[in-house]
């Protein structure tokens, strides 16, 4: 997946995104955000926030900022944040999710929803929202991945040469998302139709543990 490929892909879909991808993947936005967003004044991070069609989903009380690579999206997301009043939405920026402007620890939870299989490199976007996020604080994912049904995996794996044009992978398996030993899985949760899709939570005990040694040293 190459990046300029995709924001052209994402252009396309930008006036037509909310209609396609809508309500059918309503219940895992819902579900990631009731996880991510549990504590008032949280400092939360949304990596592809696209048309920000899960940005009404959080508290009042929190503080979110989102990111994109593609403009026409994000343009729509602040249409949406400006007619809803969206007030806890504190920035929505252009930037590439595996290289991101932020400094380390700067979130209590990083949320990335249908965005690992649209990445050229899945690991070093998680590296990058763990590298963001704060010590302790969750990490959480939601993406179709492979199905396990043989005629359904080979359907996909035919819809590979696709890719750029679909915008995102349809094979890419969960096995693939690697379990470091400092990224606690913390549950996987099927959702939305047919549990089709999958939320991953983990928890950031790299930084805990950092955090912890830089404390001792001082």
């Amino acid at each position: 997946m190459d990046i300029a490929l995709l924001q052209k892909t994402y252009r396309r879909y930008a006036n037509h995104y909310d209609y396609l991808f809508g309500p059918i993947l309503h219940p895992g936005r819902r579900l990631t955000v009731s996880l991510a967003n549990t504590k008032p004044h949280q400092q939360i991070l949304e990596v592809g926030v696209g048309t920000g069609l899960s940005l009404p989903f959080y508290r009042p009380d929190s503080r979110v900022t989102g990111i994109d690579i593609s403009p026409e999206m994000l343009d729509k997301a602040r249409q949406r944040v400006a007619g809803c009043n969206l007030l806890h939405v504190e920035a929505l920026h252009e930037m590439d999710a595996e290289h991101m402007d932020f400094p380390d620890a700067t979130f209590d939870t990083v949320v990335a929803m249908y965005v690992a299989s649209v990445v050229p490199n899945p690991h070093r976007l998680i590296d990058e929202m763990q590298r963001v996020c704060k010590p302790g604080g969750d990490i959480i994912l939601v993406n179709h991945f492979a199905s396990r049904q043989p005629v359904l995996r080979k359907i996909e794996a035919m819809l590979r040469p696709l890719s750029v044009t679909l915008g995102f992978r349809p094979d890419m398996a969960l096995e693939s998302l690697f379990d470091a030993a400092d990224l606690q899985r913390i549950q996987v949760i099927n959702t939305n139709f047919l549990g089709y899709w999958k939320l991953i939570h983990y928890r950031n005990e790299a930084s805990l543990a950092f955090a912890g040694s830089e404390s001792q040293a001082i």
